[in-house]
């Protein structure tokens, strides 16, 4: 059984000082890939960094609707050029995000917009982050119309939303969110949601999943999220591994090569 953990940020200083163990743990679990995403310039360079050391992790590299005050021509160049590496997968990560409030909304969507044109013109995959905007992450998605190569990362919303997602294209990240009790809308929609069109995530360090909750989470986490989408789904975890270790092999192409040093 494999399992492949599509949203971490083990590049953090959260995780320095066990780091190395961390990323054992999550071998143990089950985690043959995990995704390491860099959310600003700095962290490009510390996820790509950890992708030299370790051929187990790949990179996405964008810029965080939180960060997005950062954005510039030049920087989207930037982006441009990491997707350049061979550790690089992805844009991301993008978005809106509406309950911190670090750039003003038409930043945001500058940026967010910038950076799918971006996906969507070099053909790789992008990653969306959504918090209190769903209207507007939509409005910016949906003005670009299908087929869409991206995946809105963290779900937390319903069936209604998830149909619209699906109408695009996209693919849908689930993640902690989906162990708590009170989810009970993204548990039903966890239950719709077409299996070729998921992948698993931890977010780490954040977002940790019961029994974890509260706690600082990590990439072997990623065994409880498809543990409770099973029970879920009624399926069997190896079915729940099997199917997103496709979807995300065929979202991240590239995500379970082999790095030579």
């Amino acid at each position: 059984m494999r399992l492949i953990d599509t949203h971490c940020h083990i590049d953090l200083d959260a995780f320095d000082e066990d780091r190395e163990d961390v990323i054992q743990r999550a071998l143990d679990a089950g985690v043959s890939n995990m995704l390491v995403i860099g959310f600003e310039p700095v962290r490009w360079k510390a996820a790509e960094s950890l992708a030299e050391q370790c051929s187990i992790i790949k990179v996405a590299a964008g810029l965080h609707p939180n960060s997005a005050s950062q954005y510039s021509p030049e920087l989207l160049e930037s982006i441009a050029e990491q997707l350049q590496r061979p550790e690089v997968l992805a844009i991301g990560e993008t978005g809106i995000d509406l309950y911190w409030d670090d750039a003003p909304l038409d930043v945001q969507q500058e940026a967010f917009r910038s950076q799918v044109a971006l996906a969507r013109d070099l053909g790789v995959p992008f990653i969306v982050h959504q918090r209190d905007a769903e209207t507007e992450v939509l409005e910016v998605l949906e003005s670009f119309g299908p087929p869409l190569n991206g995946v809105l990362h963290c779900f937390t919303g319903d069936w209604q939303y998830a149909q619209r997602i699906l109408a695009l294209g996209m693919h849908i990240g689930l993640g902690g969110a989906v162990t708590f009790k009170s989810r009970t809308d993204l548990h039903d929609a966890a239950t719709r949601i077409p299996l070729d069109r998921m992948v698993l995530e931890t977010d780490s360090p954040f977002m940790a999943p019961v029994p974890h909750r509260g706690k600082r989470n990590e990439p072997s986490y990623v065994r409880n999220v498809a543990d409770r989408l099973a029970e879920l789904r009624q399926e069997s975890l190896e079915v729940i591994a099997r199917g997103t270790t496709e979807n995300a092999q065929q979202l991240f192409p590239g995500i379970d090569s082999e790095r030579k040093l």
